[in-house]
């Protein structure tokens, strides 16, 4: 089930619904997600490097609700450092149940920022005691980044900009499928609104030049 609303700046705001009853590994009950594509005025290297970048999460993530972002523990995944799984937490008092997990992944074609948030209690049952990883539920939330095919173009400045897709997951509950409350969908909206309009005051000049491209 889904729908579609007019975003920021033009931008379309994808909007769907899901309920889980088997999956282990995502929370019982409905889950609304929404989703939108916007243009950023530099190279996706730089875009990418930005988003995953822990000292940067503040300044674009709503739900830090400003506050100061840790990062715990990191595991590479293959050559490129910048493909890894991150751990982290924020330290705001009644922030400290919960922490992050965080998945970046970049090769020429396309970049990902992938996050999600989980209660501490369900990290520490994996890492201390072996329990079951599939079994923590999560909703995944996050970011595919993609060339605009400017950059290649004759006469163009070699780095280009990024085309930047937006996801966001809520899981709502004591709702039936198809029987979302306007302040359920008040509330997601405003979260990817938020983060866009973030996202773009921080690019708000063309950077896309050669040399921030290498």
């Amino acid at each position: 089930m889904g729908t579609t609303f007019s975003g920021v700046g033009g931008d379309d705001i994808r909007m769907m619904t899901m309920k889980n009853i088997n999956d282990p590994g995502r929370p019982p009950g409905v889950v609304f997600s929404a989703a939108t594509s916007f243009w950023v005025p530099a190279p996706p290297k730089i875009v990418f490097d930005f988003l995953r970048d822990v000292d940067h999460r503040a300044s674009w993530d709503v739900l830090c609700a400003g506050g100061v972002v840790h990062k715990i523990s990191e595991i590479a995944n293959g050559r490129d450092s910048r493909n890894c799984a991150t751990l982290l937490r924020n330290e705001i008092p009644f922030e400290k149940k919960m922490m992050i997990i965080q998945e970046t992944s970049t090769d020429p074609t396309a970049s990902f920022v992938i996050y999600a948030p989980v209660d501490t209690e369900s990290i520490e049952g994996v890492l201390s005691a072996g329990q079951d990883p599939d079994y923590v539920a999560l909703l995944p939330s996050g970011f595919a980044i993609l060339p605009d095919g400017m950059g290649d173009q004759p006469g163009g400045n070699g780095g280009g900009g990024s085309l930047l897709t937006v996801s966001f997951q809520m899981l709502v509950e004591g709702v039936d499928l198809g029987k979302l409350s306007i302040t359920s969908v008040a509330t997601v909206e405003n979260l990817i609104r938020t983060t866009v309009l973030r996202i773009k005051a921080l690019f708000p000049f063309q950077i896309a030049t050669p040399s921030l491209g290498k």
